[in-house]
């Protein structure tokens, strides 16, 4: 048998996009429970006929959370604006947020509720609650890591965290974000994500250098974090560990969910690295095939796997 041939750019673009919004619809089910149930439930053996993307704790089969919701948001705004225009995209999480999405983060909430300009909201919470590390920048990065990536390292990791800190206003938030912009925008060059982490984790601010080399070392384990995976450290080091532990998108995904804990983020995260490493042609049909993202606040608009399909070809051609 010939081997098979790489992905392209567009197949890896288009499936960071797209697997990312996959693993936030495989995921949400299953948010906040224990190790293991997704597999308990669906089994490895299971086949084409499977039926994963079977919805359930609130979520219709294939509905994508806020996770995604959010992502398109980000994704709509740079294209219509030409790149970042942050008041534009708080904007835009504003109008979500006040339609009453069946999930939005506490922090976020809080932070698109409270009153504050675009450049004040996130940076006062954080200095009155001292809370701000969530994952939630880190789960909507898929589309922006697409559209930065031409760029090159400096500009797409500045623009990961200018974006994350619309709504986070700890670092920690930044520097996660930024490392999986520039982990996505080397693997759409071609390049192996899991061997470029050293240089990508020296990049990392110092102050927050550490703990990011910790849980990006090949040898951490989700079990040995010390903070819940709603963190965006031990978040984005169980997605990177979900892809070095597996040879392929659908079992990445299995990898990412069993860990439990914030499985739809998780394994959103996981989705855009593995889309990007493997190419969307690796992501079963099965569990596209009633993949769609409702955008509450825009018109009753959703948007399915053409829809989203076409969004992650306009935001790789936009500075191609």
């Amino acid at each position: 048998m010939p081997r098979k041939s790489p992905p392209s750019r567009p197949q890896r673009a288009t499936g960071t996009v797209i697997g990312s919004a996959v693993g936030d619809a495989l995921g949400g089910p299953f948010e906040f429970g224990p190790e293991g149930v997704f597999s308990a439930r669906f089994p490895p053996e299971g086949g084409p006929d499977a039926g994963e993307m079977a919805g359930g704790s609130g979520w219709d089969p294939g509905e994508a959370t806020d996770d995604t919701q959010m992502a398109v948001l980000v994704a709509e705004s740079l294209l219509d604006n030409g790149g970042l225009a942050p008041a534009d995209l708080f904007a835009r999480f504003q109008r979500w947020a006040a339609a009453e999405p069946k999930d939005i983060g506490l922090q976020t909430e809080d932070v698109l509720g409270n009153g504050l300009p675009w450049d004040q909201a996130a940076a006062i919470h954080f200095q009155v609650t001292g809370r701000a590390a969530g994952n939630g920048s880190l789960m909507r990065a898929a589309t922006s890591a697409v559209y930065f990536a031409p760029h090159g390292t400096d500009a797409t990791m500045d623009a990961a965290r200018r974006i994350a800190a619309l709504t986070h206003g700890d670092r920690a938030a930044w520097e996660g974000t930024a490392v999986l912009h520039e982990l996505v925008r080397r693997t759409l060059d071609g390049a192996d994500p899991l061997t470029e982490l050293p240089g990508i984790v020296a990049l990392v601010h110092p102050g927050h250098r550490d703990r990011y080399a910790t849980v990006l070392a090949a040898d951490w384990h989700p079990d040995r974090a010390t903070e819940f995976n709603g963190a965006v450290w031990p978040c984005l080091g169980s997605a990177v560990w979900a892809l070095r532990t597996t040879r392929s998108y659908e079992d990445a995904l299995r990898a990412a969910i069993d860990l439990g804990g914030d499985t739809d983020t998780v394994a959103a995260v996981t989705g855009a690295l593995a889309g990007a490493l493997y190419g969307v042609d690796a992501i079963p049909g099965r569990w596209t095939a009633a993949l769609h993202v409702p955008l509450p606040g825009f018109d009753g608009r959703v948007l399915r796997l053409p829809e989203l399909t076409n969004l992650a070809r306009r935001l790789a051609e936009r500075n191609a």
